[in-house]
C-alpha cells in the first residue's frame, strides 16, 4: 500500500463533474493545494460530450439554462474560452502552468479530448454573443407556439388574448421565482443556529415577499404549492401552452402536472438564468462538454490538480474526522479536507460506512428518493429531420412534445406503476444545426430527453427497452413524418443505463428528486444541508446539495465558500 505525503494536499475533491470542477478552481484560487480525483476516463459526468456513433457526438445534458453569474465571475469562464452558438471561436493560448505531472496538471487525454471539444475564445460570453434556443410546443394539427427570449419574454402562435393572458402569468411567475431565489443561489438557512449573514438573507427574502403588495403576497402564498396545472387551468386556454409549462415544471420529476408542489418546479427553472434572462436556455459551442472544458481551464489555471481514473473506494476516517481516502487500488492519499461531489447516498453509505455515523443520519440518508424517471436518446441522423410547421430557425430551437397538460398527466400514470407511456412527451434538440462539428457534414445529431421511464419498469429494461424506442420513435414520426428513415444508429439511456454509465443511484440526474420536502434545509438530509456533514471535514457539493441539480455550479461555489468561511 502506498501514500502521498500528508502535507502535499489540503483539499481532496470527490469527483470532477461541473460542481466538483467548480468547488476545486473556487478553493485553489483562496491558495488551497487542491487535488481532484475523478473515477472515470474523463472529467464532466453527464455534461461531457461524447460520441455515441462514428462521428456524431452530443451531451447527455444538452440544453444550459442554469450557470450562476457569480459561478462564470469566479472561475473567469469567459477567458478560459466558453462560448455559445453565433460567436466564432478563435484560438488562444493554454492556461499557464498546464503540464504532466504536479500542480496545475491533468492527464494528457483528458485535456486533449477537451481541447477539441471546445476550442478557445476570447469572445465575451454575456456581451450579446448568447443564442437563445427557443422553446417550441408542437402540435400534430396546427401550428407550433413557440416562446422567445428568456422563457416567453414573447410567445407566438397564440391568439392576442393568450399572449396577453400569457404575459401576465409571466410576469406573477417570474416576480415569485425572484423570491425564492435567493433561497435558491444561498446556503440554505440553519435555522437553528444562523450566521448574521445568513439572518440578513433570510430576513431580505421577508421583506422582499411584503414588497408584492397584500394581493400578491396572498397569491403568492396560495399558489406557493399549488401544482402547475390548476395554475395554468387558472390563466391560460391554450393546451399547446399549457402543456408546455406542466412539461417543464415536472422534467426529471416523479410527479404528473397535477400532483401537489409541481409548480415548484416551475418556479426552479424560472430562478435560473442565462445571459440575465430568467429561465432561458442556451446551445454552447462543442455541446455541455464545452462547458467542461471551460471550467477545466479554469481549475488549471488556478493551480487544481486532476487525476482520471481515480476510483475512491473508502473515505478514511480517524478520530471521528475525515483524514483523507483510499483509492481502488489501495493507494492512500491524505488530506484536512474532503470535498464529495458525488451523490450522498455513494458518500455516506458506500465510502464513509454506516459504522462512522449515527444510525439516524443513516436512515434518513437512505431513505433518500432517487429513482429516476427520464429516458434520453440520441440518434444519428442521415439529414436532418423536419418538423411539421417549422422554418430553419424553429428547428434550432427546443422542441416539446407536450400537446397538453391532461397528456402529459397521462404519461406520468403508468410510471407510478413502473411501466411507461405509449405516448411518451419529451423534449427535443437538433445540437448539429447550431454546432455542424457534433456531426459529419449533411447529417444531424438528434438529443432527446424523455418523460416518463420509471428506474423500476415492472418488464425490467432488457425486455422493455424496444418497446419503450418503438414508442418514442412513433412519438417522433408523428411530428417528423419520416424521421424513422432517417437512423443509422440510436443510443436510448434509461435510467438504469444513467446509473451505470455516470455512477448516479437511481439514474437521477438531480442525486434525489426536487420536491418540497428534499429542498433547502431538507437536502440532501438533516444533519448535512449546508454543505458540511456530521463527519468533520467532509462537505458535500453535488447536485445532491442544495439547490439540486442542472448545469448551475452553485452547490460547488456555496460549498467552497462554506469551506472558507469555516477554515478562514
Amino acid at each position: 500500500m502506498t501514500s502521498f505525503d500528508a502535507s502535499k494536499w489540503e483539499v481532496l475533491v470527490i469527483g470532477g463533474g461541473h460542481n466538483g470542477l467548480v468547488a476545486a478552481a473556487t478553493l485553489a484560487k483562496s491558495g488551497r493545494k487542491v487535488l481532484v480525483l475523478e473515477a472515470a476516463g474523463e472529467i464532466g459526468g453527464a455534461a461531457r460530450t461524447e460520441e455515441f456513433a462514428p462521428g456524431f457526438r452530443v451531451s447527455t445534458a444538452h440544453l444550459l439554462n442554469r450557470l450562476h453569474p457569480e459561478v462564470v465571475k469566479t472561475l473567469e469562464l469567459e477567458r478560459h474560452g466558453l462560448v455559445f452558438s453565433g460567436i466564432t471561436p478563435t484560438p488562444a493560448a493554454s492556461p499557464q502552468g498546464e503540464g504532466e505531472s504536479g500542480v496545475g496538471s491533468v492527464h494528457r487525454e483528458t485535456s486533449t479530448a477537451l481541447e477539441e471539444a471546445a476550442p478557445i475564445s476570447r469572445s465575451p460570453l454575456w456581451g450579446g454573443g448568447i443564442r437563445f434556443a427557443p422553446s417550441v410546443a408542437l402540435s400534430r394539427d396546427g401550428e407550433p407556439l413557440t416562446l422567445h427570449g428568456g422563457y416567453g419574454e414573447s410567445l407566438f402562435g397564440a391568439s392576442a388574448s393568450e399572449q396577453a393572458a400569457w404575459q401576465e402569468l409571466r410576469a406573477q411567475l417570474l416576480r415569485y421565482a425572484g423570491i425564492l431565489k435567493p433561497l435558491l443561489t444561498r446556503r440554505p438557512p440553519d435555522l437553528g443556529n444562523m450566521s448574521l449573514m445568513e439572518s440578513s438573507a433570510f430576513a431580505m427574502t421577508g421583506l422582499s415577499l411584503r414588497r408584492l403588495g397584500k394581493e400578491d403576497m396572498r397569491d403568492f402564498l396560495r399558489m406557493l404549492l399549488m401544482n402547475v396545472s390548476d395554475v395554468a387551468d387558472e390563466h391560460l386556454e391554450d393546451d399547446r401552452l399549457k402543456g408546455l409549462l406542466a412539461f417543464d415544471a415536472t422534467l426529471g420529476s416523479h410527479l404528473g402536472p397535477r400532483s401537489p408542489t409541481s409548480l415548484l418546479g416551475l418556479y426552479f427553472r424560472l430562478a435560473g438564468e442565462i445571459g440575465g434572462q430568467a429561465g432561458a436556455q442556451a446551445l454552447p459551442v462543442g455541446g455541455m462538454g464545452a462547458v467542461m472544458a471551460s471550467m477545466l481551464r479554469a481549475a488549471q489555471a488556478a493551480g487544481v490538480t486532476i487525476r482520471t481514473d481515480a476510483s475512491v473506494a473508502k473515505i478514511l476516517v480517524e478520530k471521528d474526522r475525515a483524514a483523507g481516502v483510499a483509492l481502488d487500488g489501495g493507494e492512500e492519499i491524505r488530506a484536512r479536507t474532503i470535498v464529495s461531489a458525488i451523490n450522498p447516498q455513494n458518500t455516506f453509505l458506500d465510502l464513509v460506512g454506516t459504522r462512522e455515523i449515527d444510525t439516524g443520519f443513516v436512515r434518513r440518508i437512505k431513505n433518500i428518493r432517487m429513482k429516476g424517471d427520464a429516458a434520453k436518446l440520441h440518434l444519428a441522423l442521415d439529414r436532418p429531420p423536419e418538423f411539421s410547421g417549422l422554418d430553419a430557425a424553429g428547428h434550432r430551437g427546443r422542441l416539446v412534445i407536450a400537446p397538453s397538460s391532461d397528456h402529459v398527466e397521462r404519461a406520468f400514470n403508468p410510471a407510478k406503476y413502473g411501466e411507461f407511456s405509449p405516448e411518451p412527451v419529451m423534449e427535443i434538440t437538433l445540437p448539429s444545426l447550431s454546432d455542424p462539428a457534433l456531426a459529419p457534414s449533411g447529417t444531424c445529431v438528434l438529443s432527446a430527453v424523455v418523460q416518463y421511464a420509471p428506474y423500476a419498469l415492472k418488464e425490467g429494461w432488457e425486455a422493455g427497452r424496444k418497446r419503450f424506442l418503438a414508442a418514442i420513435m412513433a412519438q417522433l414520426e408523428l411530428y417528423a413524418p419520416g424521421v424513422g428513415r432517417l437512423v443509422r444508429h440510436a443510443e436510448l439511456l434509461t435510467p438504469a443505463d444513467l446509473e451505470a454509465r455516470y455512477r448516479m443511484p437511481g439514474g437521477h440526474w438531480h442525486h434525489g428528486e426536487l420536491q418540497a420536502d428534499q429542498m433547502l434545509m431538507s437536502r440532501p438530509a438533516f444533519g448535512a444541508a449546508g454543505y458540511d456533514t456530521p463527519v468533520a471535514g467532509l462537505f458535500l457539493c453535488g447536485a445532491g446539495s442544495h439547490p439540486g441539480g442542472g448545469v448551475s455550479g452553485v452547490p460547488g461555489l456555496n460549498a467552497a465558500r462554506r469551506i472558507l468561511e469555516m477554515r478562514g
